[in-house]
């Protein structure tokens, strides 16, 4: 336990793992890329994993997620203690369900990408840390009450594409929810005799 914790308190002072701006098309060509370096250097496990808890992935032609939680376990020492990722500028036409894998996650950042369904955010109330999100630059920006649809499926943000989530936005949320959301059905089932 102590040197989990030791771990987790160099990985929180530890620069993110950087793979912005590196053509990258699949999760697993991260096992293969080499990350960008800047002048504060990752620290290893003796393992050999890196201990951090922020990753980069913005600037890249990324469509897909398959295989993200397996490449997160073989790259990071303590991938479960993720709290932040940046997928922003990619090609994403979904929320991927592996992002909901990692409990630590508070940031996340999704703008830039190709999301085209407000349902997609659905997936995201699975994060319960979640804090700050960004999506605007998707589609689903255009759909009407775009924000108070975000805000009502996550009412722990504190901020929302960069800007600050007041009382006044959650109450609004929360009003707009009840007026334009209609609670899905529950089918009965009944015995035939």
């Amino acid at each position: 336990m102590t040197l989990r914790w030791d771990f987790c308190k160099i990985s929180l002072q530890a620069p993110p793992l950087d793979y912005s701006f590196r053509g990258i098309n699949f999760i697993q060509d991260l096992l293969t890329e080499e990350p960008r370096t800047g002048p504060k250097v990752i620290k290893r496990s003796p393992r050999g994993k890196l201990l951090t808890q922020a990753l980069r992935l913005n600037n890249n032609t990324i469509n897909e997620l398959t295989d993200f939680t397996s490449t997160m376990e073989q790259l990071l020492e303590y991938p479960d203690e993720l709290s932040w990722i940046d997928l922003s500028f990619n090609d994403l036409g979904t929320i991927d369900l592996e992002l909901t894998m990692f409990p630590n996650l508070r940031a996340l950042n999704l703008h830039g990408n190709s999301i085209q369904s407000l349902g997609e955010v659905d997936k995201l109330a699975a994060l319960p840390l979640l804090r700050t999100l960004t999506l605007h630059g998707n589609p689903i920006e255009e759909e009407k009450g775009y924000r108070n649809y975000v805000l009502s499926v996550l009412p722990h943000l504190k901020a929302f594409d960069f800007s600050g989530v007041t009382k006044q936005d959650r109450s609004t949320a929360t009003i707009w929810r009840r007026m334009n959301v209609r609670p899905k059905k529950t089918k009965i089932k009944r015995d035939d005799y």
